[in-house]
Formats: C-alpha cells, structure tokens, sequence
C-alpha cells in the first residue's frame, strides 16, 4: 500500500510541472498564463510562440503521461493495471490541478496522450488521426481533442482491450470533455479561436 500511494504521489508531483510555463518563461522570458486562453498547454503555446515551442510543450506533457505509466510497471509489473491505472490518472490530474501553480492548470489532454499510448497505443493512433482530420479541416484543436477523446474507450472495446483499460479511457474521455466546458460554449457561439490566428501580446482571452 506504501508503495501504491508513492508512485501515485510521484505522478502527481510530474504531472503537475508546468512544462508550458517553464519552456516559455526560459526561451521567450514571458509567463504563457498572461497571453492568449491563458492556458500553460501546447495549443496556446503554440499560438502564442509558433509550431516549435507547440510541439516541445505537446511532447513534454505527453512524457509526464507516458513515464508515469513507466515508472509504475518497473515497481509493480505491466500486467498491475490498478496501479498502472492510478498512475496515469494522478498524472492527468497534476496536469490538470498542479500543485505548483495553485491547482489550476491545462486541459490535460498531451499528458492523457502519454498515459495511452502506454496502455490503449492502437485507440489512441486512430484517435490521433482523428483529431488529425478535425483540426485540419476545421482548424479548432478543442474540437479535435474532444473528438478524440471520445473516440478513446469506442476503440478501446473494439479492439477488445481489457475491461479495466476500457475504463480507463472513458474515464480520460470525461476528464477531457470535462475540462473543455469554456471550449465547448466558445463553439457553440461560434467564438473558439482557431489555429494560425495571432493572439495580440498582453491581451488574455477572457
């Protein structure tokens, strides 16, 4: 049980750095939280600071994830999926809610990305080709997301992975949902900001 509530605090504790802030603040001297949505995730880098510094905050978020999920198969095993389960989900939820920045934090959709290509990696390919076509064809990255995310635990019983794991996704699907409500009401009135538009420096979205 010790060794259960460890590896749960340490995913926390990696989920909850805030790679978007960091990156930023050390390339470009600016703190991410005061342009554009106002969010530390790589979409509103990328808005804010161009494709590279997007791509580098997606991939350091997507790391906190996957080596949670790592961490936790070295101390318990791959077939743990409790453990392997709890990890991922404490690492979405430091994303979400840091500790380091008063729990509030992104979307958590790069670090549950992390978390599922350890356990569901064909779900989350298809998902990732889905969210492809949605941003290209409608260059709206929150819709995209949530396309994807749920699709997740659809794939996840079609490719008839473990009930567990099937749980897992659908959990990640409402936490992303969840966490896209401002999204979703910009689109619905039709004022969610698309990708390639600049956002004026100083100027936080409301």
């Amino acid at each position: 049980m010790i060794s259960y509530i460890f590896i749960i605090l340490i995913s926390y504790l990696l989920g909850s750095i805030p790679f978007g802030l960091i990156i930023t603040r050390v390339a470009k001297g600016v703190d991410i939280r005061e342009y554009g949505s106002g969010n530390i995730g790589a979409t509103n880098a990328y808005r804010v600071m161009g494709f590279g510094m997007g791509v580098m905050v997606a991939l350091c978020d997507i790391g906190k994830g996957y080596i949670s999920v790592f961490l936790a198969q070295q101390f318990f095993g791959s077939e743990a999926a409790l453990i392997l389960i709890l990890a991922g989900l404490a690492a979405i939820a430091g994303h979400n809610w840091p500790i380091f920045l008063k729990f509030d934090g992104g979307r958590g959709v790069a670090t549950s990305v992390g978390v599922l290509i350890s356990l569901l990696p064909k779900a989350v390919l298809i998902a990732f080709f889905a969210w492809l076509v949605v941003v290209i064809t409608t260059r709206y990255v929150s819709l995209g997301s949530i396309v994807g995310a749920i699709l997740i635990p659809i794939l996840a019983l079609i490719f008839n992975s473990p009930t567990a794991y099937v749980g897992l996704g659908l959990t990640i699907s409402i936490f992303v949902v969840y966490r896209h409500r401002p999204n979703i009401r910009r689109l619905l009135a039709g004022e969610e900001n698309k990708i390639g538009w600049n956002m004026d420096v100083g100027k936080k979205e409301e």
